[in-house]
């Protein structure tokens, strides 16, 4: 090991040594270039620090080796190896040290010297640059100069071209203005030859010039011939405006016979092309077609080409339309449908549709001006075979005379007429949309219907009141034939049938109703703004309520009749006095039957006002889901027609309260019958034999209570609301004064006052179903009342108390006690009643 370290040291040694007798020479083109400083130091040193790297390596390898020490992990020696590594430190760590310190020394004297040169050659270049630069500005100056010459230069020439070129449009100008003019003068001169062989003679065509007669020239001869006639015309006008001006009134003839031989010609030469055109449109051949309307485009815009061909269509030929009209109403024995009438007219327009747009496209391939051919087309349409069609389907009935209902009457007019209006436009709307240039289709689609529209109104209410009308003749001889198959039977019980045979239908009220709405909606199909569909639609609505109005009305008073009568048979028989067995009771019985038909005309008439009371609802309904939307847009029209509606009804309110009334008075008499026929005197005046007192209701009682809860269930049924209490509080308060009447008849004692008050119990027990608190109060009174028969004398004066309202009816009950005048009540009583 020491020898390799002195090997090391011995190595290290030469290098430095060679290093010092070779000193390192640095050139300046070593700097050029990817120079680097790193690279430049490791050339440097690279040949002495390896030797002292690797005798580094071997001096810690033999300490390590000779000592037995270790070297720590982080370069320190362990502390039993202390003193053996400070022995060795005093040696020399880098003896390259003077070697590396020399070439630096001589690296930086050469840097030096390096930078000298440099720093000279930099000042020789920047002298140089300095010199090209002063050079490089002169030079620019000069070009400068040489290119503001070459700019003026160039402007100078660009305004002489300019100048050129304007002198070279000037001359063109000259020149096309002098070829125009001389083109101008040739076809003068042509033209003014043509004008003078037109102006020869009258009538003369036979010397004109080939042009003329050439089929192959039939165009420019068109066109020099209107040219010819428009000059000529001027002319003359322009003769006559001077000899006016003059007054010379014999000014020299011009060119007179001119315009009538080019009339003439021009004339001819139309007819001629006409012939070739419908010529070539027999054989479909579009390209001559084609040509000759191009020609004829010049007569007159072509007008009499495009009506020419229009009035040639098959589709107007007479036997087409005929066959529209026969194919659409039938046989003339037949009365056609609205149903049948639409389905033929959507077929025949959709043929007349199907044959404009095939004439659509040979119009479009023929004439130079379609639109002005299909607007002709489209108005021939809308102004002959439409209205001739109409015209037979549409015939205006009579309203002083209509068709009776049984042909249709005048409702099968007014469906003719919505749908003809509504597919008619439907027609017009598909025209449009094939096309028909400027042509207001739809404008001639109104005045095809103006005449109707105008009297639409009044047909529709003729027609609503022709149907009314028929419609009650139908209910009146339906009920004649029901009347005669039942025969001829009791006029009591007649009167009732009678009366349910004429009952208010509500099924007829919705007749009514859609009546109205199929009105409605003609009147919405025929009205084009909300302002005038509101204005129609109030009459409508109107003709509604008043036929519902009458139709309720009248069935009410046909009920009412029926109480009439029910009333007059019990007047007629009322039982009088001092009657035989078998009158009395032939007459008991003749009143049982006119009770009965008083109980029938009661019902009757109840059905009566629960059918008008549906039927008005279903109005009301109507009115607010289809008739007051339309009449908002019209400020006010929706108060005014609630209030007409309101208005229509008080005529069957009307008679529906005297109906009622009449009802009162009907239950009112059969309960004083029953009253009057099975009240016994002895039942209120029970003999005190010491038996158990009777505690049933009456037979009276019952028999009332029992008619009264059969009878008003129909009430029950018919009426609500206000009018169902207004008519029980009513009914309640006359069988309260009824009750009293009838009891006024009667003597009780103690036992007769307690069958009394069970009957005012069940009185009362009935009429709490009336949900009327006046009436069970009266109620509750009279039975406080009954205790009066009750009571022993002495205590009478303590009963009325508490109650002071009932002393007037009391006074008069008192009186009605068996022991009244024996047991001398009235004086006792006086200070009750001062006033008796």
């Amino acid at each position: 090991m020491k020898e390799s370290r002195g090997r090391g040291k011995t190595d290290k040694t030469s290098i430095s040594s060679s290093i010092d007798s070779q000193p390192l020479v640095l050139n300046i083109e070593d700097f050029k270039g990817g120079f680097s400083f790193d690279a430049l130091f490791g050339n440097l040193v690279n040949g002495l620090l390896p030797s002292f790297q690797d005798e580094e390596s071997d001096s810690l390898e033999g300490h390590t080796n000779s000592s037995g020490s270790e070297a720590l992990p982080n370069g320190n020696i362990k502390s039993s190896e202390a003193g053996k590594w400070a022995q060795g430190a005093s040696n020399p760590s880098f003896p390259e040290v003077d070697a590396l310190l020399s070439l630096f020394k001589n690296s930086c004297t050469q840097l030096v010297d390096l930078q000298k040169q440099i720093d000279g050659r930099l000042d020789n270049l920047k002298k140089e640059v300095a010199s090209q630069d002063s050079k490089h500005r002169k030079t620019l100056t000069e070009l400068e100069k040489g290119v503001d010459g070459l700019f003026e230069s160039f402007a100078r020439l660009d305004s002489r071209i300019s100048s050129v070129g304007q002198t070279a449009a000037k001359i063109g100008d000259h020149l096309q203005s002098a070829d125009a003019q001389r083109d101008t003068a040739s076809q003068t001169m042509e033209l003014i030859k043509y004008l003078m062989e037109f102006n020869s003679s009258p009538g003369d065509l036979m010397e004109l010039s080939p042009l003329f007669s050439d089929d192959s020239r039939v165009a420019e001869a068109a066109s020099i011939a209107q040219k010819l006639r428009s000059f000529a015309e001027e002319d003359i006008g322009r003769r006559q405006n001077i000899s006016s001006a003059e007054g010379n009134a014999t000014a020299s003839r011009g060119l007179e016979v001119a315009v009538a031989n080019l009339q003439e010609y021009c004339n001819e030469l139309e007819n001629r092309l006409l012939s070739r055109f419908d010529a070539a449109s027999q054989r479909r051949e579009l390209s001559t077609m084609a040509e000759c309307a191009k020609i004829l485009s010049q007569f007159n815009k072509g007008t009499s080409a495009m009506q020419h061909y229009v009035g040639l269509r098959p589709m107007f030929d007479v036997e087409v339309m005929n066959s529209d009209t026969a194919m659409l109403l039938g046989d003339q024995d037949s009365q056609p449908s609205s149903s049948h009438v639409s389905r033929g007219l959507s077929s025949l327009y959709k043929d007349i549709t199907d044959t404009v747009r095939k004439e659509a496209a040979t119009i479009t391939a023929v004439f130079p001006s379609p639109n002005d051919v299909m607007s002709i087309l489209v108005q021939r349409v809308m102004e002959d075979r439409v209205p001739k069609l109409l015209e037979k389907l549409l015939e205006k009935p009579s309203l002083s005379s209509p068709p009776p209902v049984e042909e249709g009457g005048l409702l099968l007019y007014l469906r003719m007429l919505a749908v003809a209006y509504e597919k008619t436009q439907e027609l017009a709307r598909d025209l449009r949309a094939v096309g028909c240039g400027d042509l207001d289709v739809e404008g001639l689609t109104e005045s095809l219907f103006s005449p109707h529209k105008d009297m639409y109104i009044e047909y529709e209410q003729a027609s609503l009141k022709q149907l009314y009308k028929a419609k009650m003749e139908e209910l009146r001889a339906e009920n004649q034939l029901s009347s005669e198959s039942t025969g001829s039977i009791g006029r009591s019980k007649g009167a009732s049938i009678s009366s349910s045979n004429q009952q208010i239908s509500v099924t007829v009220v919705t007749e009514f109703v859609r009546w109205n709405e199929e009105a409605i909606t003609r009147c919405s199909l025929f009205s084009s703004q909300s302002t005038s569909l509101a204005a129609n639609v109030k009459p409508m609505f109107t003709c509604l309520l008043d036929q519902v109005s009458q139709y309720t009305t009248e069935g009410l008073e046909r009920a009412r009749e029926s109480l009439t009568e029910a009333a007059a048979l019990r007047e007629r028989f009322v039982l009088g006095t001092n009657l035989s067995r078998r009158v009395a009771a032939a007459a008991a019985s003749a009143a049982e039957a006119a009770a009965a038909a008083g109980e029938s005309s009661f019902r009757s008439f109840m059905v009566a006002v629960q059918r008008c009371g549906s039927s008005v609802a279903i109005v009301q309904q109507y009115f607010s889901n289809s008739i007051a939307r339309l009449l908002l847009p019209v400020d006010g029209a929706h108060a005014a027609a609630c209030e007409e509606m309101s208005t229509a009804m008080s005529s069957a309110e009307g008679a529906a309260y005297k109906g009622l009334q009449q009802c009162i008075e009907t239950v009112m008499a059969e309960v004083e019958r029953l009253l009057s026929a099975e009240q016994k005197a002895t039942e209120y005046r029970s003999p005190d034999d010491g038996l158990i007192p009777d505690h049933r209701p009456t037979t009276a009682c019952t028999s009332v209570v029992a008619y009264l809860s059969r009878v008003l269930e129909a009430a029950f049924t018919a009426l609500d609301g206000l009018n169902k209490q207004a008519f029980l509080t009513e009914l309640g308060n006359r069988l309260h004064k009824g009750l009293l009447n009838h009891w006024q008849k009667f003597t009780f004692n103690p036992s007769g006052g307690l069958r009394l008050k069970r009957d005012i119990t069940e009185y009362g027990d009935f009429v709490r179903s009336f949900n009327a608190p006046s009436v069970d109060e009266k109620f509750e009174l009279l039975g406080i009342m009954a205790n009066v028969f009750i009571v022993a004398p002495e205590s009478l004066s303590s009963l009325f108390e508490g109650t002071p309202g009932l002393k007037k009816d009391a006074q008069r009950f008192v009186q009605l006690r068996e022991d009244y005048k024996s047991a001398k009540l009235a004086s006792k009583l006086s200070s009750l009643w001062p006033s008796s």
